[in-house]
């Protein structure tokens, strides 16, 4: 998918993935903005507790530190909504700086689709894709796992581009 081309990470992308990455992109987004609940369990795996056995302290440290990061997580799926082409397709090409953001807000996505497909660690995607296959090959559990093992995939090529 990515590949290094001088300074920049390149890759093309067909009308679907577009589409793919506009709607992941725009939750992301969404999620910190307009349905932000520190009682949603996707909210607490992006913003976890820095201080876990001590509440008052966490609740202090994100009181001062929470607009920050919300709104760098936010910025940094804005960068993949700005550098995706038309949804006709065609080719991104991303500076070191927007790379890493793409890095990030990825990251992002995939830990908040894990929360929401219950995805653990050390859990087996390609059984857990078999078994929804099995149970029923048209549900929304079966897009869903395809968009996460997808977003895994992009990830991990811009990465590799990134460092090569």
């Amino acid at each position: 998918m990515f590949r290094r081309y001088g300074e920049h990470c390149v890759a093309t992308f067909a009308t679907d993935e577009i589409r793919v990455l506009r709607k992941v992109a725009g939750e992301v987004v969404g999620l910190l903005t307009d349905g932000f609940d520190h009682d949603d369990p996707v909210v607490g795996r992006l913003f976890p507790d820095i201080y876990p056995d001590d509440p008052g302290n966490s609740a202090e440290f994100r009181r001062y530190t929470e607009g920050d990061l919300k709104t760098g997580k936010i910025d940094q799926a804005g960068a993949i909504l700005a550098a995706l082409p038309p949804e006709t397709g065609g080719e991104v090409r991303l500076d070191a700086e927007a790379a890493e953001a793409w890095l990030r807000a990825l990251n992002d996505a995939r830990l908040a689709m894990g929360v929401r497909l219950e995805i653990k660690d050390g859990t087996d995607l390609s059984d857990e894709l078999d078994q929804a296959l099995v149970a029923d090959p048209t549900s929304s559990r079966v897009f869903q796992l395809s968009v996460y093992a997808y977003l895994g995939y992009l990830q991990e090529s811009l990465l590799n581009a990134l460092v090569d």
